[in-house]
């Protein structure tokens, strides 16, 4: 009897990852749609479409980018809630919608990764530290001192309560007892002209939401938040060469999530499709001009990441007494 309950038990077993790899060797035999949170012409969306155009080409199938800015996020994040568990539905987020959301809507009682497993990773964005070409500060040094000498009186913008920009900012004070001032923007072209224009003091900045200033000649560079400095920008000095504290890295990677639920055989396809296309030449040398990394983890690595992230943007919540509720 135990045998024969064994045997129809392995027998099922195999029956199932014989449909799911079957099913996933068939995959997509539809169209598919990616959500994006992010709007139609940002740096995020740019690429989502560079990786829709070839992995339509590679599956011969319409992959369709569907934006829906909004809402901190929720608008996509609904939408996709919504969708079939099958991987017709991806959902391109940043580190900061899966790690800091559940920090920063504490009465939402969401938590990203118990909706949506990461599926494919795309790439990572460093920040710099830019200041008006004018501004008297040559180095982090020079800020840092600044804001030390006028506590509550520095003022530095950001794209947005709970953004890299804003929570980076955040544990610069935390890793230097400054204490500085918060100007949120909802058009980070206006932040950035406004930083130029010296209205306001500094800002992290991505390469590709400021570059429009920085090449007007409006915006310096005073460092880079990372521990490297990178070939795009070789004359920019990292955060410990400039003077600042050598453990503040202020970055933000993206990847495709899908509604838990999606068979794992079409999770580990969709994972090793997205990285050839991520290799190819073309997005390559998109990627170079934005400074963005790409990246080929595994949905564990990509859940790893978050998570200490997380970590991170929970203590700098809970620090900084941050809420979009």
């Amino acid at each position: 009897m135990n045998f024969s309950r064994a045997l129809l038990t392995g027998i099922l077993a195999l029956t199932t990852a014989t449909g799911a790899m079957a099913q996933a060797a068939d995959f997509p035999n539809k169209p598919v749609t990616l959500v994006t949170p992010f709007a139609a012409g940002s740096g995020p969306d740019a690429v989502l479409r560079l990786v829709s155009d070839k992995l339509s080409r590679l599956w011969n199938q319409r992959v369709v980018v569907d934006n829906k800015p909004g809402g901190g996020g929720f608008i996509a994040i609904d939408q996709a809630r919504r969708a079939a568990p099958d991987g017709y539905t991806l959902l391109q987020l940043d580190s900061e919608h899966i790690a800091a959301l559940p920090h920063l809507y504490k009465s939402r009682n969401f938590v990203t990764l118990q909706h949506f497993d990461p599926v494919a990773s795309l790439f990572r964005t460093p920040f710099f530290v830019a200041v008006g070409t004018d501004s008297k500060w040559k180095t982090m040094s020079d800020l840092i001192a600044a804001a030390k000498a006028e506590p509550d009186a520095i003022v530095y913008g950001s794209w947005g309560v709970g953004s890299p920009g804003h929570l980076g900012a955040q544990q610069l004070e935390a890793l230097t007892g400054i204490r500085m001032r918060h100007a949120p923007y909802r058009e980070v072209s206006q932040l950035f002209s406004n930083v130029g224009a010296g209205d306001v003091p500094w800002s992290f900045a991505s390469i590709p939401s400021s570059q429009g200033i920085y090449k007007a000649g409006k915006l310096r560079y005073i460092a880079i938040a990372a521990p490297k400095r990178i070939p795009q920008m070789p004359d920019v000095p990292t955060m410990a060469e400039s003077g600042g504290p050598a453990s503040l890295e202020v970055n933000s990677f993206v990847s495709l999530l899908a509604p838990k639920g999606v068979p794992a055989a079409i999770k580990a396809k969709i994972n090793a499709d997205v990285a050839k296309v991520i290799a190819d030449p073309e997005i390559r040398a998109r990627f170079d001009t934005f400074a963005f990394e790409p990246l080929a983890w595994s949905p564990e690595e990509i859940e790893r990441n978050a998570q200490a992230k997380s970590k991170v943007y929970g203590e700098l919540v809970r620090r900084g007494n941050i809420s979009l509720e």
